[in-house]
């Protein structure tokens, strides 16, 4: 296939696979502890992130990084200031995103790479952060699955994890930054306004079966590899922005879903 020809696209493609994987991954937990809005939180401030790289002329991955790992760590510990009030955490984090962006925008002279992490794209990714992505995705996979089981306690009952001897403040401190890291280094393929959509559409899709936790993580990822491949290998031949366009089969694929399964609506 000629998709395959071109170098850029085959590390777009595989980046591709490894954040379609843990993008779900963070999902279920995310959904199950009902804080949809923490992606977009996080999304907010990893473009003042790549702002900020860009500004100060360093790795734009990396500034994203760095700033969603540190707004991961305030949100994680405003909520334990309001636990009554979680919601709190994102809105502010959200707004402290939005108005770092707002004032770091102001410093731009060029957009064109700005661009590609506000909507995915498909041929921006050399070699070093490339590598970086790999590693990085990596890393969070395996701590995913380290934490398992903790991180499924939690996301249906915080109380009952706590009386069984999980340490919920450090399971949701390193899910925090598991989620931050996952949103920095996905900006470049998915795109900044992006993620958090794919973080919850393939959940969503995959709930309406009503399986078990685990079999509901393994179709999420399905879900979103499906997503996430047509719609790099579409918007390559088609000339589309690949976020938009992974997301859009998402949304109709869920549409589908839900139409043609009734049975599954709750």
């Amino acid at each position: 296939m000629e998709i395959f020809e071109y170098g850029y696209m085959n590390r777009a493609l595989i980046v591709g696979f490894i954040v379609s994987i843990i993008i779900p991954f963070m999902g279920i937990v995310v959904v199950n502890k009902k804080i949809s809005m923490i992606g977009d939180a996080l999304s907010h401030v990893s473009l003042a992130g790549v702002l900020m790289g860009f500004v100060l002329g360093i790795n734009m991955t990396l500034g994203a990084l760095i700033v969603c790992v540190i707004a991961a760590l305030l949100m994680e510990f405003i909520r334990k200031k309001f636990p009554s009030y979680q919601e709190i955490s994102t809105a502010i984090i959200m707004s402290t995103g939005i108005g770092l962006s707002s004032i770091l925008s102001g410093f731009l002279t060029r957009s064109a790479n700005f661009e590609g992490f506000l909507f995915g794209s498909i041929i921006a990714i050399p070699n070093d952060e490339f590598a970086l992505i790999v590693a990085v995705g990596a890393v969070v996979f395996l701590t995913f699955i380290y934490f398992y089981k903790d991180l499924m306690h939690i996301s249906f009952d915080e109380t009952s994890a706590r009386l069984s001897g999980i340490n919920v403040g450090l399971v949701n401190t390193i899910f925090m930054m598991l989620i931050a890291i996952t949103i920095s280094v996905s900006a470049r393929t998915v795109g900044i306004l992006i993620i958090s959509s794919l973080m919850v559409i393939p959940v969503a899709c995959a709930m309406k079966f009503r399986m078990g936790y685990f079999k509901t993580l393994v179709l999420s990822s399905i879900f979103g590899m499906l997503f996430t491949m047509s719609g790099l290998v579409l918007s390559f031949y088609l000339g589309l922005k690949p976020g938009g366009t992974i997301v859009l089969i998402g949304v109709i694929t869920l549409i589908i879903i839900l139409l043609i399964s009734p049975k599954f609506n709750r």
